[in-house]
């Protein structure tokens, strides 16, 4: 099967740009912020609650734990929250007014939480929409791990950032591309 494609910082504010003129724009620029910035899975975007981000207080958490009920291998994992998410979680919240009764982070247009497969549809859309063409609802998981890679970032903690219990798996998600190889080169 063919991996998803990585984005580049024009593409990914593209996206941005799309999100920003769309229905539910807060909602979907959160959902395209998490992909790209906690390089989670659609299926654990779907499945985040309210309380997996936010506190009682209603603060954004610095992290958060997965259960192992949303993860795609079942097992528990701690997520981190950069600076720059916690930025972008806290103007959806500030934008949008979750319903009553659905503790979901993201809900659709019917108040209810997304599954995974309308999750990686919604992506799809966007991506579509925005004229990005072999973009999927993991292209945000593998820019991000392809970005912080080419900063020098080891590969086990990109594989703790991913929640893969293997680095060859991790290894998979990196992308080389000819500007990766020339600046590589450079550096001799």
């Amino acid at each position: 099967m063919k991996q998803a494609r990585t984005l580049n910082d024009k593409q990914l504010k593209a996206v941005f740009a799309h999100c920003a003129t769309r229905r539910h724009a807060a909602r979907d620029r959160a959902i395209v912020a998490v992909s790209f910035m906690a390089g989670l899975r659609a299926k654990e975007i779907a499945a985040l609650t309210i309380d997996n981000v936010r506190d009682e207080q209603g603060k954004v958490r610095d992290e958060f734990v997965l259960s192992k009920e949303q993860t795609k291998g079942r097992k528990a994992r701690r997520v981190f929250v950069s600076t720059k998410l916690k930025q972008e979680l806290l103007a959806y919240f500030g934008k949008v007014k979750l319903r009553h009764g659905c503790y979901a982070l993201f809900q659709s247009q019917k108040g209810a939480a997304f599954s995974p497969n309308t999750m990686c549809q919604l992506f799809l859309n966007i991506y579509a929409e925005a004229g990005i063409d072999g973009a999927s609802s993991h292209s945000g998981r593998r820019s991000l791990l392809t970005r912080l890679a080419g900063k020098g970032i080891s590969v086990r903690v990109l594989a703790e950032i991913a929640g893969h219990s293997s680095i060859a798996i991790t290894q998979r998600y990196l992308d080389v591309n000819d500007e990766k190889i020339r600046v590589a080169l450079e550096r001799i």
